[in-house]
């Protein structure tokens, strides 16, 4: 009775985190946070992508960055569907952590909506921030299935400055986008000059890398006002204004 091969199987973990377990494993990730944002009446988010680094009191540019993503935040909370009964819409969702996902999340709870906050386990263990609904702040083992939590319910993506998993999450988006992966939801980055710097998107079209038509899939916007304008004119529907 002491042999592990006498454990119930559903209470071993030696067995159930072993490499023949990954499958399982994988399902375990998507069933739990799809029961919780069953049971919290969420059926649909916006998404909020930005980099950890971003500070409220940051150098630069970094300080408007942080209000516009919390005034974003709080604009689409107010006035996209998140307040009152449920189903909730356009909720705002993020990876969870500091930075730009922090104030998004913030500015929901300036007007007392829920938010998500989708996190990852990390080499150098990431927190969730404080503002993400603790009912709906999750943690995920797996990149992937972290990434379909964060698109499979999304009406749009709003994409902030940001790094290597900024670039990585907004480039599977506008790939599944333009093989017809998924539906065509509008995608804006916040601040031009910033995505035209990092980003040549001329040159991938000069060298016949993208169609001129990729263009399309995404659009600019410079202020918290304009991005949830210009989503709202690319498909999403605003719910009840709560004030």
């Amino acid at each position: 009775m002491a042999s592990p091969a006498y454990r119930l199987a559903a209470l071993d973990q030696d067995f159930l985190l072993g490499d023949s377990m990954r499958g399982v494993r994988f399902l375990m990730e998507y069933a739990k946070a799809e029961e919780a944002l069953r049971t919290q009446g969420v059926r649909s988010t916006i998404v909020v992508f930005g980099s950890a680094r971003v500070r409220e009191d940051g150098p630069g540019e970094q300080g408007r960055w942080y209000r516009e993503a919390r005034a974003f935040g709080r604009l689409v909370s107010r006035t996209g569907g998140a307040l009152g009964a449920r189903p909730h819409d356009n909720v705002i969702a993020t990876g969870g952590g500091p930075g730009v996902m922090e104030a998004a999340n913030r500015g929901a709870v300036d007007v007392g909506a829920p938010s998500i906050g989708f996190n990852i386990t990390l080499p150098h263990e990431q927190e969730p921030n404080a503002w993400s609904t603790p009912e709906l702040t999750f943690r995920f083992h797996y990149f992937a299935m972290r990434k379909m939590h964060l698109a499979m319910r999304a009406n749009a993506l709003v994409v902030f400055p940001g790094g290597f998993g900024t670039l990585d999450e907004l480039f599977e988006l506008l790939t599944l986008r333009q093989t017809d992966k998924a539906p065509p939801i509008p995608v804006c980055l916040f601040d031009e000059a910033y995505w035209r710097e990092v980003i040549n998107f001329d040159a991938l079209i000069r060298h016949g890398m993208i169609n001129p038509a990729d263009l399309q899939l995404f659009c600019f916007a410079e202020t918290a006002e304009e991005s949830w304008e210009k989503i709202q004119r690319r498909g999403v529907q605003p719910g009840e204004d709560i004030g």
